[in-house]
């Protein structure tokens, strides 16, 4: 279905953000997971997503990742459509060669890693610049050994994925994202899955990112504490939509809606 929506520089006169969800839709049958979401992330912005379960956090990074498609709306990166593309003067929903030329645009770092078991810490990293980018291989070794030695991993470059711990294996994994040089980051509750002694590992990875790197980060998280102290805006999800958003000292500390207040009332009895 075609759509005739302008492309925000048109709009605003301005350099467009580096991620925009327009009336971005998604439902599975009579399931509405997102509904008209209006989200603009800025280069260089750190944004962490909270909510319960079932509120769409995960839904967003799943759409930017080109996981999932959306049922209205349109999504851009860096100021160009990322799930349609012009044709005649409309956007139309994009082709796979167009979402594949798009999305090496954006890194995500899943919850459960998912390297390549049968591939060493540096094969798993070399894999994306070699084969997508087209990277000659010094090139990408070299790159690649510069992030694991960014992640505190390049003693382990040899090793496979079985022979590393939980946060050894997702600090691979996130050089492995930063390998394909990406314009935007996605983190989808990436300690979830690990042992509370090896978290801070990945949490330390990630500061680093924030404060030393110019990186457009997007991430969905249940660590209140971890999203207080990083981020530069929290947005909280309910029902598909965003409840209330702004920086963390509000969202955190004087939040203006009953249902934030309510969920961070439970989180803190949870813990």
């Amino acid at each position: 279905m075609t759509q005739s929506f302008d492309h925000p520089l048109e709009i605003t006169g301005t350099p467009p953000p580096m991620v925009s969800f327009r009336n971005v839709c998604k439902a599975y049958g009579s399931l509405v997971v997102l509904d008209n979401l209006n989200l603009d992330i800025n280069a260089g912005e750190m944004v962490s997503i909270i909510g319960p379960s079932g509120s769409g956090k995960t839904t967003v990074l799943r759409m930017l990742m080109t996981l999932e498609q959306i049922n209205g709306g349109v999504i851009y990166v860096d100021g160009k459509p990322l799930t349609h593309m012009p044709k005649h003067g409309k956007l139309v929903p994009a082709n796979q060669r167009h979402l594949r030329q798009r999305r090496v645009d954006i890194g995500m770092c899943f919850q459960h890693f998912n390297l390549f078991p049968h591939m060493t810490a540096l094969e798993n990293c070399m894999e994306g610049p070699v084969q997508v980018l087209g990277m000659r291989k010094p090139e990408a070794r070299a790159r690649c050994e510069e992030l694991l030695e960014m992640v505190g991993m390049i003693d382990k470059k040899d090793q496979h994925p079985s022979r590393l711990s939980g946060g050894q294996q997702q600090r691979v994994a996130i050089a492995r994202a930063l390998a394909m040089r990406p314009k935007v980051m996605l983190f989808d509750e990436v300690t979830s899955a690990l042992d509370p002694e090896v978290i801070g590992e990945v949490t330390e990875v990630i500061r680093k990112l924030v404060s030393e790197h110019n990186l457009t980060m997007l991430m969905v998280t249940h660590q209140m504490g971890f999203a207080r102290d990083i981020s530069d805006r929290v947005c909280f999800f309910y029902g598909g939509k965003i409840e209330e958003q702004g920086p963390p000292s509000q969202i955190f500390g004087n939040p203006e809606r009953e249902r934030t207040q309510q969920f961070l009332s439970a989180v803190r009895e949870a813990i």
